[in-house]
């Protein structure tokens, strides 16, 4: 099945630092460019993907648009800007003019590593949102448990800003208790413009090295019962996955998780609904 991987990343900690990558994460404390995933997606069919941003850092997402223009198998980019700065539009723009900046699809920002769990509530934040969303692009909410009302709030808020949720918002299935977190994921789907949210970077949320499939399931049922499977789409999250499954194993557990459902079902979570929300072209993944 052609397969569109909705979220991974790229780094160089040999020139940047990387506040969120501590000594749990040492195993992938090393440069991960272009030419290490490329072999990967050729080997699992995956025609395009989308790269998402992981420093606060504009110079990040300049060099990650260069990277979607030289590599045609990066679809779209999702960059970061300074939302609580006086000139999200003029900024959105000047990416949008630079090498790549037809790549650029959405917009985020590490809310969940934010001490304020109402963060997104701040009207600094609102009005940069605000911003996102009349130039058309996407924004992808980083958030957990903790930080769901506040994104619930926002997308009713700010009906024109379409939305997608990164990770199923980190369900908590090493404590096991997914009461709270499904209770205020159902409420965020009903969110219109809440268009898609992504089933990835699962395996990182379970015990890393005794996870099962049968561990993540319960997440991925209550995300079909609640967003359906025509506003799932699958991300690798790779390469933070490989902390706890290489990339063929975290698409194929992905495909184990979604088995029951129909073939055209399968084509939105692996396909289609990412292609829809992200408004992504495919084109020639060969380079």
């Amino acid at each position: 099945m052609p397969t569109i991987d909705a979220h991974h990343h790229f780094w160089d900690t040999t020139r940047f630092t990387y506040p969120w990558m501590g000594d749990e994460l040492a195993s992938i404390r090393r440069p991960f460019a272009p030419g290490d995933l490329h072999p990967l997606l050729a080997a699992n069919a995956v025609e395009g993907t989308v790269l998402v941003q992981t420093r606060h850092d504009l110079d990040e997402t300049r060099e990650f648009l260069a990277i979607a223009a030289a590599h045609a198998f990066v679809l779209g980019v999702v960059g970061w800007v300074d939302l609580t700065g006086p000139s999200v539009a003029e900024t959105i723009a000047a990416l949008r003019s630079g090498p790549g900046g037809d790549k650029l699809v959405a917009i985020r920002h590490q809310v969940h590593d934010e001490p304020d769990a109402e963060w997104l509530l701040r009207a600094d934040v609102q009005r940069g949102l605000r911003q996102v969303a009349a130039a058309g692009l996407v924004y992808d909410l980083l958030v957990r448990t903790r930080e769901l009302p506040a994104a619930i709030r926002v997308t009713r808020d700010i009906p024109a800003l379409r939305c997608v949720l990164d990770h199923l918002a980190k369900p908590p299935l090493v404590a096991g208790d997914l009461s709270n977190w499904s209770a205020l994921l159902r409420e965020l789907s009903r969110s219109d413009n809440v268009v898609a949210a992504k089933v990835s970077g699962l395996v990182t949320e379970a015990d890393w090295q005794h996870w099962t499939v049968a561990d993540l399931q319960p997440a991925v049922d209550v995300a079909l019962e609640t967003f359906g499977p025509e506003r799932l789409m699958f991300g690798s999250d790779w390469p933070v996955c490989l902390v706890a499954a290489a990339y063929d194993d975290v698409l194929r557990t992905a495909r184990t998780l979604t088995g029951a459902l129909s073939d055209v079902e399968k084509d939105r979570v692996f396909s289609s609904t990412a292609l829809a929300a992200y408004h992504l072209e495919k084109g020639d993944n060969a380079r």
